[in-house]
């Protein structure tokens, strides 16, 4: 029986995640498995992996063979760098401790890898909405101008239109007041 660590699909259309299982190779994508190892979800960034590392060690030193997806996971948590360093202790290339402090130091590495990208990810939607609000502080200041050169129009309009209708005002005043001393001069030389 031909044993593959592959990827179980699940969740809906369009936003699926995965279950990391032990199955025998004839079986169905999403049918029967021997064991799950853990899951794997590309929809967040940086994607979220989690994985019984033991067991999957275990699995692969018995000779489970990992499709090529799964295969980058188990690289990318370091299962396979495990297996590598501990088939040169078995063979005597290098001791347990020199084993170790390269898994170690492999292990520091990546986190931090993972630290700066999750720092950068951060830092960047920060800039995006200082960037944004920038923007929008434009937009708005453009608008009050707009909007104070339109009212400083309208104020010019109506002082204008109030100047004008003062004069016309006014020349009618100027045109009734000589009618009226006219008429006043009439009134008193009839009596």
């Amino acid at each position: 029986m031909a044993v593959k660590i592959r990827l179980q699909r699940h969740g809906k259309k369009n936003f699926a995640f995965f279950h990391i299982v032990v199955a025998d190779s004839r079986s169905p994508r999403d049918g029967r498995y021997i064991e799950q190892l853990g899951s794997y979800n590309p929809n967040t960034n940086p994607a979220t992996i989690n994985l019984n590392f033991e067991r999957t060690l275990a699995w692969i030193k018995v000779g489970a063979e990992p499709t090529l997806t799964a295969r980058r996971i188990l690289s990318y948590e370091g299962v396979l760098l495990r297996h590598h360093l501990d088939g040169g202790v078995a063979k005597g290339a290098l001791t347990q401790e020199a084993a170790d402090k390269k898994w170690n130091d492999w292990k520091a590495e990546r986190d931090s890898k993972i630290e700066a990208k999750k720092t950068g990810l951060k830092n960047a939607a920060i800039e995006a909405r200082k960037a944004a609000k920038a923007e929008e502080a434009k937009v708005n200041e453009a608008r009050a101008e707009a909007i104070a050169k339109k009212a400083a129009e309208l104020a010019a309009e109506q002082a204008a239109a109030k100047a004008a209708e003062e004069a016309a005002e006014a020349a009618e005043e100027a045109v009734e007041a000589p009618a009226e001393e006219a008429a006043a001069e009439e009134a008193p030389a009839a009596e």
